[in-house]
């Protein structure tokens, strides 16, 4: 599955649900079968097949991000920083970004799901996910 932006996400920074520069963002792990759907999975407990092992915590870690304003080439690039889990035995195909709330997983909004092109583990050693490429929206 390609990776994927939700169209959630679009709606909840147009109704100020979510502030990129002030809101708390999270990665979480997922295996294999959780199959991604844009149009209706909007909030962290509409995300299934969350990876668990030992030194993963359920929720996933936090993340940084960066909003970048390029008025060259008419675009907003939004930028998640690694997300890093030390001594974690986990293994993952996915990551689901969304802001978290601190509650339920029903109020988490999601942002986006980052498709790794395959497995990715960690046994015993730090569980690295990395963001290759900026959420772009371009005028």
């Amino acid at each position: 599955m390609a990776s994927l932006i939700y169209n959630s996400f679009l709606d909840d920074l147009a109704k100020g649900n979510i502030d990129l520069d002030t809101d708390t963002f999270y990665g979480m792990f997922v295996g294999a079968g959780y199959t991604p759907n844009k149009d209706t999975h909007t909030k962290r407990s509409d995300v299934t097949s969350e990876a668990s092992g030992t030194g993963y915590t359920a929720g996933g870690a936090a993340t940084a991000v960066t909003v970048t304003k390029d008025t060259a080439n008419d675009r907003v690039d939004i930028t998640f920083g690694s997300i890093s889990i030390p001594t974690a035995t986990v293994t993952w195909v996915a990551c689901v970004i969304y802001k978290r709330r601190g509650g339920a997983s029903s109020a988490d909004e999601l942002v986006a799901y980052v498709d790794n092109g395959g497995s990715t583990s960690s046994s015993g050693g730090t569980a690295l996910q990395t963001f290759t490429s900026p959420l772009r929206f371009q005028n």
